[in-house]
């Protein structure tokens, strides 16, 4: 598959699309004012703490308190995947927050989710500083690897690297663009991950809260470090200055990618790809297919709901293999789409009702491999008695639709007015 990354940065705004075959699958946008906040490390203060809700509010210099569930503070006690790390899995018994944090303690905390309308951020306190090829644990004592490597000779080989390189009472989990490197390589984003640890925890012994301790790459290193790998083809941007800021990046971390890294020859960088077209049809509600079917996406506060139609595809055979085609068709534009617009939480799919389990056990299969693609995490429940496909995308940043618009002032959002009568 054909991969490449467009990076067109303005005076205010930088903006990042990813495309697969030249359709445009993920985008990220980034304006100064309104800098990313997941990833950061904050010295908080708690303000409150809630039994009733097993949380506690934390004044992290935010405009508002972050948020932090009990779940996030005792997983600290768990293994890999939140197992036990007792021997019977009973004697995990979760405690009450108010044994936990107290009112006026200070707390070293990592954002998780960025805040949501009038949500606060989601913080915990199981930190993780990524690196190009390993993410650093300092709050956990265990050894994993990213599930995106499916070569099991290779996973045992990184296993036995990272076994030589974790630090004593201090986890590590190998990125799946450590895939084919050498242990030297892995050994240099150690200890670039460790002084970082060293000097954060330093400043925070020696400061008081509320205080940002560490802030994350920007958008074009976090793209640069999580994204540009062996399997991107090409790299474009449209500023010579951004381009000497990736050669000097690559020439740390990784020089054979340097060659795959291109200037520009127009400024307008997203107009030759047409991309701002793509980026303007991922907003609006109705996404026509290929075969003249269409998907209807309703984001919501509590889910979103995509429905599948037929439209205008009429079929050559008979009505179940229509209907399976169009499924099958919806189930990759879904997928793209999910990773476009960013949506996470719950997501009800409603297609076209199939009559034979074979053909519902295929459709399944299908959106399982159309999703493998999307590197946040997605979890299928399967096709609810009513027919819907259920399914979970985590949720990390905000949406697409959250980052470039906002409530209409007239309707409320609710995109209808009242009748002239």
């Amino acid at each position: 598959m054909y991969r490449e990354i467009l990076i067109q940065a303005a005076e205010e705004e930088t903006k990042v699309a990813v495309l697969e075959e030249g359709q445009l699958v993920e985008i990220y946008v980034e304006r100064e004012p309104d800098q990313r906040l997941v990833g950061n490390i904050y010295k908080g203060v708690v303000k409150n703490v809630l039994p009733g809700m097993q949380a506690a509010f934390v004044d992290i210099g935010l405009e508002k308190n972050a948020f932090l569930y009990v779940e996030d503070v005792w997983t600290n006690l768990l293994g890999p995947g939140g197992e036990s790390r007792t021997e019977h899995p009973a004697e995990a018994i979760r405690p009450n927050i108010r044994d936990l944090v107290k009112e006026g303690q200070e707390l070293v905390v990592q954002i998780a989710k960025e805040p949501v309308g009038t949500k606060g951020a989601r913080i915990t306190t199981n930190l993780a500083l990524p690196g190009r090829y390993l993410v650093l644990l300092p709050m956990a004592d265990y050894i994993g690897i990213s599930r995106r490597i499916t070569d099991e000779a290779e996973r045992e080989r990184l296993k036995d690297i990272a076994e030589q390189l974790k630090p004593e009472k201090i986890g590590l989990i190998v990125r799946t663009v450590a895939e084919g490197a050498c242990p030297e390589a892995l050994g240099q984003d150690r200890q670039k991950l460790l002084k970082m640890w060293e000097r954060l925890m330093l400043r925070a012994e020696n400061t008081s809260g509320p205080l940002l301790l560490h802030q994350d790459l920007g958008l074009v290193q976090r793209v640069l470090r999580d994204v540009f790998s062996g399997d991107i083809q090409k790299l474009s941007v449209n500023a010579r200055s951004v381009m000497a800021m990736i050669i000097d990046y690559l020439d740390i971390v990784d020089e054979s990618l340097k060659n795959r890294v291109f200037l520009s020859d127009t400024a307008k960088l997203f107009a030759k790809y047409a991309v701002e077209q793509e980026i303007a049809q991922a907003l609006k509600r109705k996404v026509w297919l290929k075969n003249g079917g269409y998907i209807v996406i309703d984001e919501t506060e509590a889910l979103t709901a995509i429905d599948v139609n037929t439209g205008k595809f009429i079929g050559s055979k008979d009505l179940a293999d229509t209907v399976l085609k169009t499924n099958c068709e919806a189930v990759r534009e879904i997928a793209r789409q999910l990773r476009l617009r960013n949506i996470g939480g719950i997501i009800i799919i409603d297609f076209i009702d199939m009559d034979t389990e074979n053909d519902r056990q295929k459709l399944l299969a299908v959106l399982e491999e159309e999703l493998k693609k999307d590197k946040v995490k997605t979890h299928i429940l399967g096709i609810t008695s009513l027919g819907f496909v259920e399914m979970t995308r985590k949720k990390v940043r905000q949406s697409l639709s959250s980052t470039l618009e906002k409530c209409c002032p007239y309707c409320g959002g609710k995109g209808r007015v009242l009748s002239e009568q």
